[in-house]
């Protein structure tokens, strides 16, 4: 039977041009590589870029998880060098990544103040963003996942400033970008083109291919950059899986860094145990998931709090020298 509730008629919206949009970030804020803004140390620096590159010489694998705040903070370089220099394995990211990576490679501009743009029913709603569906769903017909899709797009692309995409990047360097969708939570859910089978095959195609990188953690490295939600819980259910098939083999995957970088203040807790149900941390999910529960087993975690313009760079920094020493 069909369904007895009424949808939302998409042909009634009203796209606009990005011209005409007011943007927020541009490729001139986007930080060179040794351009660090703002100097930082933390005393757990030096140990995790020993762990990537142990992990590097191991074979194993280096992932990183990152929320769209790393490249509105100008960081989208410094991704890009550590994926051409083979120290990341992949990098798992929310739809908005995509979004920002592929108007930055297009017009050399995102970002729109959500204040400025709602009160008018604006928000979201420009046409060449949307045109990401279209070359989502294009690349679901071929098998390929959401993040190969966008890649591949960009970087046969003429777009005018594709240097600075992380995506086109990581498929010249056949190194996975996976993106991992909440159906809603993007903006180019809104447009009349999404095709919301197309882009859930090939974000779920990105999260098996995730999960295959991550049978291959033992002595490896997993760092979460900004994101609190998706992060976490991809990295959870993909981890899960991994030690199911691995347990299944005789294997394990027990010994191996984990780090989380962002604002929080955690309060001076022990990481080697979760925060009770009764403070906040506890529900702060890159705490207990990363740094306590999954490397309980004999993993070492490491807490690096800061601005990622300030922390990225020094751990970008520390691993350039051992890699050049």
């Amino acid at each position: 039977m069909p369904s007895k509730y009424p949808i939302f008629d998409r042909s009634r919206l009203n796209l606009k041009p990005l011209e005409q949009r007011v943007h927020d970030v541009s490729v001139a804020d986007l930080l060179e590589v040794g351009q660090a803004p703002i100097p930082y140390e933390h005393p757990d620096l030096p140990a995790l870029a020993d762990a990537i590159v142990e992990a590097r010489k191991r074979h194993a694998s280096v992932v990183l998880l990152m929320g769209a705040h790393v490249i509105k903070q100008g960081l989208s370089r410094y991704v890009i060098d550590l994926i051409r220099r083979g120290c990341l394995s992949v990098v798992a990211m929310n739809g908005a990544c995509a979004i920002h990576d592929y108007e930055l490679s297009r017009i050399g501009a995102t970002s729109e103040s959500v204040g400025r743009y709602i009160a008018e029913g604006q928000f979201g709603l420009w046409r060449q963003t949307g045109e990401i569906n279209d070359v989502i769903a294009l690349g679901a017909k071929e098998g390929l996942g959401f993040g190969e899709a966008l890649g591949r797009h960009v970087a046969q692309s003429r777009f005018p400033h594709k240097d600075v995409s992380i995506f086109a990047a990581a498929y010249e360097r056949s190194t996975p970008a996976t993106v991992h969708l909440g159906v809603g939570y993007d903006i180019i859910h809104e447009h009349p083109n999404f095709d919301g089978a197309a882009a859930g095959q090939a974000s779920y195609r990105d999260f098996l291919v995730f999960t295959r990188v991550v049978e291959n953690l033992e002595g490896g490295v997993v760092m979460c950059c900004g994101s609190a939600v998706m992060g976490p819980e991809v990295y959870l259910k993909a981890l899960s899986m991994a030690r199911n098939a691995a347990h299944a083999d005789g294997r394990r995957i027990c010994r191996f860094t984990t780090a989380v970088f962002d604002l929080i203040d955690l309060g001076g807790a022990d990481l080697r145990t979760e925060a009770p149900k009764t403070t906040p941390q506890y529900y702060y999910r890159p705490y207990k998931t990363l740094l306590v529960r999954t490397v309980r087993d004999g993993g070492t975690s490491y807490y690096v709090r800061g601005e990622h313009r300030a922390t990225l760079p020094a751990l970008h920094g520390l691993l350039v020298q051992r890699l050049q020493g």
